[in-house]
């Protein structure tokens, strides 16, 4: 038989404790619901932040002339605000990351979940995670993730962004692409990455991973891991920490925290992986890894 991928290592677990209606997580724009394939494993554990005082909701952003969907989140006054790039696990933009956005707002910050997976389909209406995988994420260009980020940090810059003080941070699928854009772009000063994905075989669509550009980065990253992770073995981080230490100085200065016991998606409150001392943890050196590095 041969060995699961390491999305399916992930997701081994995820089966919801109790039944939710459709009415439950259905989405019907950005940032509401959840995903049908992952449900809440139970209400009291998905962690709520109230909109009030905040610019909350879906906004779209220009792409080369394509409507990218995408759930903003700032305080409702003020400008020349730090920007954060919140990018999602396979997912997409669904209520646990909106919640993540208006996490960020409450610290200060415009931050912006975009919805990358939109031109090859809708996470939200699948049930199964082999097909999400082979019908929609398996064929997301890197190249274009790159550039729709880079048209949400333009988007920040005109909507009361600083763009001398943008981070990127993302989980899963969006943990790994955390790394590449912070080999990408030359506006980030500070990346974080949530257990995303250190190695893998190239393909024509995802040519290179955070192993191939550790030496490229151009904001130091760090990295947040769990030591039990079945889909993201202790061996790649130690494969990407050598890769940094032969890099440049942000190469140099990316870090990582591997925290004992936790597994994948230890951060997503709303699944059964969520390990609050981690999460609670991680979320706190994140913020203080962007002041550090000066996005804050």
């Amino acid at each position: 038989m041969a060995e699961p991928t390491p999305i399916q290592q992930e997701l081994d677990s995820h089966r919801p404790a109790r039944a939710f209606s459709r009415r439950d997580f259905v989405r019907t724009s950005v940032g509401s619901g959840f995903a049908a394939a992952v449900l809440p494993v139970a209400a009291d554990t998905v962690i709520r932040t109230p909109a009030d005082g905040l610019l909350a909701g879906e906004v779209t952003i220009d792409v080369a002339g394509f409507q990218l969907p995408a759930y903003r989140a700032a305080p409702a006054s003020g400008g020349d605000l730090p920007v954060v790039l919140v990018v999602s696990e396979i997912f997409g933009v669904h209520e646990h990351i909106a919640d993540v956005a208006r996490r960020f707002a409450r610290q200060g910050y415009l931050a912006i979940a975009p919805e990358l997976f939109v031109r090859q389909g809708d996470p939200s209406g699948y049930g199964e995670i082999a097909r999400l995988m082979a019908e929609v994420i398996s064929q997301v260009p890197d190249a274009q993730v790159m550039n729709d980020l880079d048209a949400c940090v333009a988007w920040a810059g005109r909507h009361g962004g600083d763009l001398r003080r943008v981070a990127v941070t993302g989980f899963c699928w969006g943990g790994r692409i955390s790394w590449l854009y912070a080999a990408h772009s030359a506006r980030v000063r500070s990346g974080v990455a949530w257990y995303g994905r250190l190695v893998g075989q190239p393909t024509v669509l995802q040519p290179r991973h955070p192993v191939d550009l550790a030496g490229e980065l151009k904001a130091p990253v760090l990295g947040l891991y769990g030591e039990k992770d079945g889909g993201i073995p202790l061996d790649s981080v130690e494969r990407m920490r050598a890769a940094l230490a032969q890099g440049g100085a942000a190469a140099r200065q990316s870090d990582f925290i591997v925290y004992p016991g936790a597994g994948h998606a230890f951060h997503a409150d709303y699944r059964p992986s969520y390990l609050k001392a981690a999460a609670d943890d991680g979320w706190q050196r994140c913020l203080g890894w962007f002041r550090r590095h000066g996005v804050a």
